[in-house]
């Protein structure tokens, strides 16, 4: 049974169409990628899925139609973002942006500093005083204080430093192998998404172009629509 189903997926800025014909299904504790080119539709299916633009086709979460309910309903059914660019709380403090968007559940200040030891060390600092890879681990402690069913990661590792990639390789790595959570990744770096990754997703130019398993992926479509 799947968590998240997506078919016929389209989405128009305007008169400007970006999706086309998207197609993904995620089950529950299943990590996918959702690869494709710069400017392929990516973060735009991501934009849907949370209810942030209105789109057309099916988009049902764990049974429910999400076209029928707002960004916030969405996200209380279980779907945590950590968007691109992270967008911290700059002026509150590491444990005040935690405790924002605190919902009940596994996760709590003390599960998230576990995973991010990083966090804790800078509990009453400033969001803006933190570099990008602590800001980058903030934002997704933040997400998984909603205690999601899907946590939806991108372009988490973008423009950071390679220890820190490391270490959020590492964290994903881990939700996926401790935790029954569902994950939708989008990445740039194939070799750490097909060690992470269940399945993927390629979309081109606002279509699904490939889908299966993440270790059937054959190189030359990877080349052909994610390789640069």
């Amino acid at each position: 049974m799947s968590l998240l189903e997506i078919s016929g997926l389209s989405l128009s800025y305007g008169s400007s169409q970006a999706l086309f014909d998207v197609n993904l299904e995620i089950a529950p504790g299943e990590v996918v990628a959702l690869m494709g080119r710069n400017g392929m539709g990516k973060t735009t299916t991501v934009k849907a899925i949370c209810r942030m633009l209105p789109s057309q086709g099916r988009l049902v979460f764990d049974g429910q139609d999400l076209h029928r309910l707002p960004s916030h309903k969405a996200a209380r059914l279980g779907i945590g973002l950590v968007p691109e660019g992270r967008r911290c709380f700059r002026d509150l403090t590491v444990r005040e942006n935690l405790l924002a968007t605190a919902r009940p559940g596994d996760w709590g200040l003390e599960e998230v500093e576990a995973l991010f030891p990083r966090l804790g060390e800078r509990d009453s600092q400033r969001a803006a005083s933190l570099s990008g890879g602590e800001q980058q681990m903030l934002a997704i402690g933040r997400a998984l204080m909603t205690n999601p069913r899907l946590l939806i990661l991108d372009e988490a590792t973008e423009g950071l430093a390679p220890i820190i990639r490391q270490e959020i390789w590492a964290a994903i790595a881990r939700l996926k192998r401790d935790t029954g959570m569902a994950i939708l990744l989008i990445d740039k770096t194939l070799r750490e998404l097909q060690q992470v990754s269940d399945k993927a997703v390629i979309i081109e130019r606002g279509k699904t172009v490939w889908s299966g398993d993440m270790a059937a992926l054959p190189a030359d479509v990877s080349e052909r629509y994610v390789g640069v």
